[in-house]
């Protein structure tokens, strides 16, 4: 059987210990903060994620840039040249143009490698959301299944993959223009947390509101009882915006009501979170649906 890399981008929010593990090659995407532009890597070698999450503290402007054809070209041909296959499972094409980037990439060197193959999944997922869809991909290939049976696997589960969001610094969504100054200023004059999920689209879209924090968290864990499936068979991801004690009690709060068989927590990346903004909690596992 050919030999086959599974690649992905910084948008899955892995650990750095589970890149190391399943061997997962990332292409980075990058930030902007302060004129300084940034290529995020699992290993923070060019930004540690307390420092950017300090900046967005002290009020600063993140801007993120998806990864253009060129890079994908670049980073594609080098395992071309080593005779692998390639699946690469992409960020959600309706929350950046990056996997379109992918998709030109791998056309353009069809011609050169006719006999190679580069397999495209959009994840429609994304933060750890995309690194639980990988990481169920990665076990498939440990147990001998081939680059079709993996991309299949991922393109008929992917909509049950369900991602939960509750963001707390709505003053990062304003900053952002992911939302208005009214909707900013009220929603923080009344305490206002919206929880919000990633629809079939794969689109981040609201769900419902909670007033204050403790409120939020807790529905947000309430959210997963109409979702969640053989929960007792689950690892489920929680990823968190630079408030780890907060996702550990979360996590505690999940591990008490669905008996899970373990959880996984990771930084929200600046990617995402040049968005999300520090506070955010998401939670990612299997369910009947989005």
């Amino acid at each position: 059987m050919k030999k086959m890399v599974l690649v992905t981008d910084s948008c899955s929010d892995l650990t750095k210990e589970q890149v190391e593990q399943m061997d997962i090659r990332i292409i980075p995407l990058t930030v902007e903060i302060e004129g300084v532009t940034y290529a995020h890597y699992p290993d923070e070698r060019e930004l540690k994620i307390e420092t950017f999450y300090q900046k967005l503290r002290d009020k600063k402007v993140a801007k993120t840039s998806l990864i253009n054809v060129g890079s994908f070209l670049v980073f594609f041909e080098s395992f071309l040249k080593e005779g692998y296959d390639i699946l690469y499972i992409g960020f959600s094409s309706a929350l950046s143009g990056t996997l379109q980037s992918a998709k030109v990439a791998s056309e353009e060197l069809k011609e050169q490698y006719p006999n190679d193959r580069i397999v495209i999944v959009d994840s429609l997922c994304a933060s750890m959301g995309q690194g639980l869809l990988i990481w169920n991909a990665w076990k498939l290939k440990e147990k001998g299944k081939t680059i079709d049976e993996i991309a299949d696997w991922v393109n008929s589960n992917k909509l049950n993959l369900v991602h939960l969001f509750t963001v707390d610094d709505l003053g990062t969504l304003k900053r952002g223009g992911r939302l208005s100054d009214t909707q900013a200023f009220l929603g923080s004059l009344l305490r206002i947390k919206p929880i919000l999920h990633v629809d079939d689209q794969g689109r981040l879209v609201p769900l419902k509101k909670a007033r204050g924090r403790s409120f939020s968290l807790e529905a947000m864990v309430e959210q997963m009882k109409e979702r969640i499936t053989t929960p007792e068979k689950q690892t489920i991801f929680i990823s968190h915006g630079d408030c780890l004690d907060e996702a550990l009690s979360v996590g505690q709060m999940i591990k008490d009501q669905y008996k899970i068989k373990d959880i996984v927590y990771n930084h929200i990346g600046p990617i995402i979170g040049a968005h999300s903004g520090p506070g955010t909690i998401a939670i990612f596992f299997m369910g009947t649906h989005r």
